[in-house]
């Protein structure tokens, strides 16, 4: 059995929270020379866009890929986004979202081509291998 990765379920949700609760959902994008981003808005390796219905159009958010389309300096572009590369989505009026750790081991440049792995997998069972070899414990609390 493949489980799929929560990540694009987890940005829905916040995207949905944001538009239902009137807040801006902003999305941050690590930046990729194999991606056709606008690169002057590019700053540290990341991208920020504002993924609200005003600013953007056509907004699909799939398992794995975000695309839109946009208009930067006038001119209007289509943006596909792959899910591995989301840093962050979060409401720009209180700043409150989720981020992601993206792992550089699912990133392959070399090949042209970005790949998705297992890392929130990895992560998990490494949590589960840690906790098994804890004993239990259970205290009172009066």
């Amino acid at each position: 059995m493949i489980v799929q990765s929560t990540k694009p379920y987890l940005i829905r949700s916040i995207y949905e929270w944001c538009i239902d609760s009137g807040l801006t959902p902003y999305l941050s994008v690590r930046s990729s020379d194999k991606l056709n981003l606008p690169k002057e808005y590019i700053k540290n390796g990341e991208i920020i866009f504002n993924v609200s219905a005003h600013a953007i159009q056509d907004l699909v958010i799939a398992n794995n890929e975000i695309s839109f389309m946009a208009r930067f300096g006038g001119v209007s572009r289509k943006i596909e986004i792959p899910i591995i590369l989301v840093q962050s989505i979060f409401a720009k009026e209180i700043n409150q979202g989720i981020a992601f750790t993206l792992n550089n081991k699912m990133i392959d440049y070399k090949h042209n081509e970005i790949k998705e792995g297992i890392g929130e997998v990895d992560d998990a069972s490494k949590a589960k291998e840690s906790s098994k070899s804890k004993k239990p414990g259970l205290r009172i609390i009066k």
